[in-house]
């Protein structure tokens, strides 16, 4: 009898609901120190409230794809990744210094009501989001080891959770060090490879697999599926940043331009243009009122869009290929085929 086709819809409801109770509890624990930490906790629940759950849906797939059936336990250690996440975006929003996520203000905007008569609120909000941020990564692996599976599967995953932390950190700081620079596209995308696509993708591929005691053979084609596909989310991401809808987004569209990160498409926009074009460029990006308009135009002009456009095409095309090599059951390569159209062609 053939499985029945996946839901990701009831999958992304399954994780929310892990999700939810399990921050509850300890933001519960938190207020549970001192009622004046209830802005503090509030946040950490704010912080895992939205998302598509893809990062979840990568390592139940990398558990499935190495032959194992469903598991509640299996769901709650996929969790762990939206957390891993979580800590992500409130220390690259505070890094950023981005107003918004998800339209609501971002934690360390929104923690400034907390300290209203502190000397320095602002730097006091930060330094309580950066708390948060690393709180998060802390219960990312309480809840994966508290999952509930078997002590051996999860030693299997452990040295991978070990990378997964020095690949997010060495990305976030390349992009620090990048910042300002002459754009480069080879550079920008090597940001994207670990700020990104490495803890998106490929890392949560792995640990499902590993956790399934999947062979070498299973895990290098998980690497050349997930790779690259984690490349085409950050490029999808870059597009969307500039040239996406807020409404859906929930970001401010020139976040990216004010803050000058290394993105492809600021690189590809550089090589297109000539002597003047890149004055022009460097004006607009050392003005803080220029209007992202008078951007978006310039890289309209240049063709840089579609140039990024064909980065993604050929990424989600590499992993594409990947799958139709995989040893892997029928189900998980089409939902992983599926996976690959939703993180590559998304609107927010």
């Amino acid at each position: 009898m053939a499985e029945p086709a996946w839901d990701p819809g009831a999958f992304k409801a399954r994780v929310d609901a892990v999700l939810r109770d399990f921050t509850a509890r300890e933001a519960d624990g938190l207020t549970d120190v001192d009622a004046s930490l209830a802005p503090v906790a509030e946040q950490l629940e704010t912080a895992v409230a939205h998302g598509k759950r893809l990062r979840a849906a990568f390592c139940y797939w990398g558990w499935r794809g190495g032959g194992q059936p469903d598991s509640d336990a299996l769901v709650r250690a996929a969790a762990s990744m939206e957390l891993v996440h979580a800590a992500a975006v409130v220390h690259d929003d505070l890094i950023d210094d981005s107003p918004l996520r998800h339209g609501r203000p971002s934690a360390h905007r929104a923690l400034r009501s907390a300290v209203p008569d502190h000397p320095r609120p602002a730097g006091a909000a930060r330094s309580l989001a950066m708390l948060v941020g690393d709180l998060l990564m802390s219960l990312a692996g309480q809840l994966f080891v508290t999952s509930g599976l078997p002590a051996a599967y999860l030693g299997r995953a452990r040295p991978l959770w070990a990378a997964l932390a020095r690949d997010l950190v060495a990305g976030e700081c390349l992009e620090i060090l990048r910042t300002g620079t002459v754009p480069d596209t080879a550079a920008s995308l090597k940001v994207i490879r670990y700020k990104t696509a490495k803890y998106t993708v490929e890392q949560p591929l792995l640990i499902g697999g590993a956790l399934a005691g999947a062979g070498p053979r299973l895990a290098e084609g998980y690497a050349a599926y997930g790779l690259p596909l984690g490349e085409a989310f950050q490029l999808r991401d870059d597009l969307l940043g500039l040239f996406g809808d807020p409404e859906r987004t929930g970001k401010a569209t020139a976040d990216d331009l004010r803050g000058r990160r290394p993105t492809a498409l600021l690189a590809e926009t550089w090589r297109a243009a000539d002597t003047g074009e890149r004055a022009r460029l460097g004006v607009l990006l050392g003005r803080e009122d220029t209007d992202p308009e008078d951007v978006r135009a310039l890289m309209r002009g240049l063709k840089a869009p579609e140039r990024v456009e064909d980065l993604i095409a050929a990424r989600v095309e590499e992993a594409l290929r990947a799958l139709d090599e995989l040893d892997a059951p029928p189900a998980a390569v089409a939902a992983l085929t599926s996976l690959a159209h939703s993180a590559s062609t998304r609107l927010s």
